[in-house]
């Protein structure tokens, strides 16, 4: 079953379907978005809804900045908690493989939850993480870049130029099969052939494919002047520490979930990191938020109270998304669009424009005062003015 129309962010947790998915296309056409003409997407991206307030940013940036410049069919599942819930987790099966079609997923922060998330929404069962279930269906590389603002001071000064994490997207213990030991004993490795025969390991090695992958693009390392170096975890950190930054740290799947939260503080703050999963096809990419849902925040706003939210890289979500299909499409003016929407955000926070995460950056948390940042809905209206501007010269 299909549901359509704009309105349903807020309403889409009282359906209960294996998938659910919505077409843009034809809701976005009967709002009335100004007289200036939008840029039309040749084909559709999918976009997956979220939790908490990063889900309220989300439906913000979407109807501001997103769809009044910009004509695209957007395949919407709704990953929020409940509705992920209420189709026993199906519709993340179906976002994954639908992004598999359709090369381009654009999607907003999503609780995993933990016993605390069972017990307050009445859950089922412990759901895995979305973004888990995700990458192992698509499979590839997550790459993690800083979003760098000249004014945003960085806690490690000497970085002078992006670090970008490239990570492993499925596998390592993400992956694992979770076992509760409840008395002493040993646990064993067991691989049962299909002939019946079976083997037990205490530990087992595999060899890695990175040596054989250098040495096939090593004309191509040397051609743009760069090189692989392998190194263990730990000298990796302390040479990432020393460094000005400016290379591709590559690592497995949970080494590279730590250090590019690591690398994000490190550039100023985790509200500035874009995160796009880039498939083995070379085409097929998923961009999302690199942060939670930002569940403090959204307590205040249960209560009526305002937030000064960080909105950059769920926004960034979006343009790396759009890059990616006009890319893939051949239409340069969506990519300009991205382009510039990025810069708007950029260019308001070195204007002094920015939220309070960001404040805090600049003059430490006792020295941060009402007047130095802009709440959440602000924040997004000047992002909006900025980018309004840019597109009169389209």
């Amino acid at each position: 079953m299909a549901q359509r129309g704009l309105n349903l962010c807020s309403q889409v947790d009282q359906f209960v379907t294996k998938s659910f998915l919505c077409s843009r296309t034809t809701s976005c056409s009967r709002r009335n978005y100004g007289s200036s003409k939008r840029i039309e997407a040749k084909n559709p991206v999918v976009e997956m809804d979220g939790d908490e307030m990063t889900r309220i940013i989300w439906a913000n940036i979407k109807e501001n900045l997103i769809f009044p410049f910009v004509k695209i069919e957007s395949l919407y599942y709704d990953l929020g908690l409940p509705h992920r819930d209420a189709t026993n987790d199906q519709v993340t099966v179906d976002a994954a493989h639908a992004i598999l079609k359709h090369n381009v997923g654009i999607k907003c922060a999503t609780i995993t939850p933990d016993e605390a998330r069972v017990e307050e929404f009445k859950l089922k069962k412990m759901w895995l993480s979305p973004n888990g279930t995700i990458r192992n269906i698509l499979g590839g590389t997550v790459f993690r870049e800083p979003i760098l603002c000249k004014n945003i001071p960085k806690l490690v000064p000497g970085w002078t130029q992006p670090i970008v994490i490239g990570r492993h997207a499925h596998g390592d213990q993400y992956k694992a099969t979770d076992y509760v030991v409840t008395k002493p004993g040993k646990m064993e490795l067991v691989f049962t052939a299909d002939d019946g025969q079976v083997e037990k390991f205490t530990v087992f090695n595999y060899k890695s494919p990175g040596v054989a992958l250098a040495i096939e693009y090593k004309p191509q390392f040397e051609k743009l002047k760069i090189w692989y170096e392998h190194r263990l975890i730990d000298d990796q950190v302390a040479q990432a520490l020393k460094s000005s930054g400016g290379f591709v740290w590559a690592c497995k799947n949970y080494d590279g979930d730590v250090q590019s939260d690591i690398v994000a503080q490190g550039y100023g703050s985790l509200g500035l990191m874009t995160s796009v999963l880039m498939c083995p096809d070379g085409r097929t990419i998923e961009s999302e938020a690199a942060h939670g849902t930002v569940t403090r925040h959204y307590r205040q706003h249960q209560k009526g109270l305002p937030t000064s939210t960080n909105p950059i890289a769920s926004i960034f979500a979006w343009t790396r998304g759009l890059a990616h299909r006009a890319k893939l499409d051949n239409t340069p003016d969506l990519a300009k669009f991205a382009d510039a929407l990025e810069q708007a955000c950029v260019e308001c926070v070195e204007s002094g424009k920015m939220t309070k995460d960001l404040a805090i950056c600049i003059h430490g948390a006792q020295g941060t005062k009402e007047n130095m940042y802009l709440n959440t809905l602000d924040f997004l209206e000047a992002i909006k003015e900025t980018l309004a501007a840019k597109m009169k010269n389209f």
